[in-house]
């Protein structure tokens, strides 16, 4: 059942060095404040995964947190590359970087296998794709009924997922609506998980039909962030902060540069300042 409890406390509970950890969000609901306690508490070793790695996942891995990385597209959406992620890629700094890079329908099935407690997850696709020259992890298998050659990988299946959303009431049901990507297959296929939620409420009366509520018992720990996932968004209660998107691309093109500000944005700070912020961007309109 869903533990409430500080995001440090949440982090420590749950994450260790060696785990592998899915920071899931699709453009919306991305937890970055969570993924910055991870930073802060000096986590390392980690194999992270998500289907669409941007900034937080340069933070990570410029940060020497992050020993390998599975993913589908990798880059700071609407401006560029992820330099971070290339500089540990090409020269190694802070450290060398495995990589296995998947399509987003590979990945989005792999987490549905991991959901369902399947070793592996099979789907058209892959077929042409060039991939499967540098993906091993990438195979084929022949329909036993229809003789149809199906792509297979293997399930994803976190040691803990870490997510943000709207709300939790206090039984501990988590509620997002929106672009949810696959924020619940993360969470259903890990043996952990971690909720930051921007409020907690006594019950979703009235709320969308079409929302997505996680149950209690699908929840390890839920932690009250507000403004957790800024700069990227929660519909209803902040928009996207696409200058952070455009300045980061300044800051991570070099080290000094980016060790200076993660020390005054993130290592020297806490949770309350994604509310600050948020406040700040609402101010402004």
């Amino acid at each position: 059942m869903a533990k409430f409890q500080s995001l440090a406390d949440a982090v420590a509970d749950n994450l260790n060095d060696g785990d592998s950890v899915a920071f899931e969000g699709f453009t919306h609901l991305i937890p970055h404040a969570a993924a910055h306690e991870a930073v802060r508490q000096g986590r390392k070793d980690l194999t992270v995964m998500r289907m669409t790695p941007d900034m937080v996942y340069d933070q990570l891995i410029g940060m020497g947190c992050v020993k390998k990385m599975i993913f589908s597209f990798a880059g700071n959406p609407g401006v560029g590359l992820l330099r971070r992620f290339r500089d540990a890629l090409e020269n190694g700094w802070p450290h060398q970087l495995e990589i296995e890079e998947h399509s987003h329908a590979a990945m989005a099935n792999a987490y549905e296998a991991g959901a369902a407690g399947l070793p592996c997850a099979i789907f058209r696709g892959y077929r042409g794709a060039e991939l499967t020259r540098v993906n091993p992890n990438i195979r084929f298998v022949e329909c036993p009924f229809t003789g149809e050659k199906l792509a297979a990988v293997p399930a994803l299946r976190p040691d803990v997922a870490v997510i943000h959303a709207l709300k939790a009431n206090r039984k501990g049901d988590v509620f997002l609506e929106g672009i949810t990507g696959v924020q619940k297959e993360a969470v259903l296929a890990a043996k952990r998980s971690i909720v930051t939620v921007e409020e907690i409420v006594d019950d979703f009366e009235g709320l969308s039909p079409n929302a997505t509520v996680l149950p209690a018992w699908t929840v390890t720990s839920i932690a009250v962030v507000p403004g957790g996932a800024h700069p990227s968004y929660t519909q209803g209660y902040y928009g996207r902060d696409n200058g952070a998107y455009l300045e980061w691309d300044k800051i991570a093109s070099d080290r000094d540069m980016f060790m200076d500000w993660m020390k005054a944005n993130v290592l020297d700070q806490t949770p309350d300042i994604f509310a600050a912020r948020v406040s700040h961007l609402k101010a402004q309109g």
